[in-house]
């Protein structure tokens, strides 16, 4: 065991809720997500469903599995999300001309147009983040860095 396991599993502030991780980034995702919620409400959107919207607005056209890869969503949780994106007006889902197999996702045109409505709310989680943008882009980079890690270390289910 390297020395730095071994002094953590024989500290018993490790088991303290204030130095659990996990804990902490529960705690500020539940934060993070009521910030959201008032910014969200003017466009109509959820938090899970903002996130489908700023994929959309970067990748117009995908199908519903790489839009599912990319918010880390299983198609049963996807679904009934993008159902309540198209009854808005907002996403139309279309069989692959090659493959019908496959369902494309195409923004209309509100859906579109909502993407400038949207442009206030990074600056507002930036401005109640209190910090600076180039902060917000490295704590968001070690994020990336940590899920990836953890992803790694972690066996899949077969």
């Amino acid at each position: 065991m390297s020395p730095s396991r071994r002094s953590a599993a024989s500290d018993p502030r490790w088991l303290q809720l204030d130095h659990q991780l996990c804990f902490a980034l529960y705690a500020a995702s539940l934060a993070m997500t009521k910030v959201y919620k008032p910014l969200l409400e003017p466009l109509g959107l959820t938090y899970p469903q903002y996130l489908a919207m700023l994929v959309l607005w970067q990748d117009d056209g995908l199908t519903v599995s790489e839009l599912g890869e990319r918010l880390q969503l299983d198609s049963g949780t996807l679904t009934p999300l993008l159902k309540r994106l198209e009854a808005a007006g907002l996403v139309q889902r279309l069989r692959d001309a090659e493959d019908e197999r496959r369902v494309r996702l195409r923004l209309t045109t509100a859906g579109r147009a909502l993407k400038a409505r949207a442009r206030a709310v990074p600056e507002a989680i930036a401005s109640a983040s209190g910090c600076r943008l180039d902060e917000l882009g490295a704590l968001t980079a070690r994020l990336h860095a940590l899920r990836r890690q953890i992803s790694a270390s972690t066996p899949h289910a077969a």
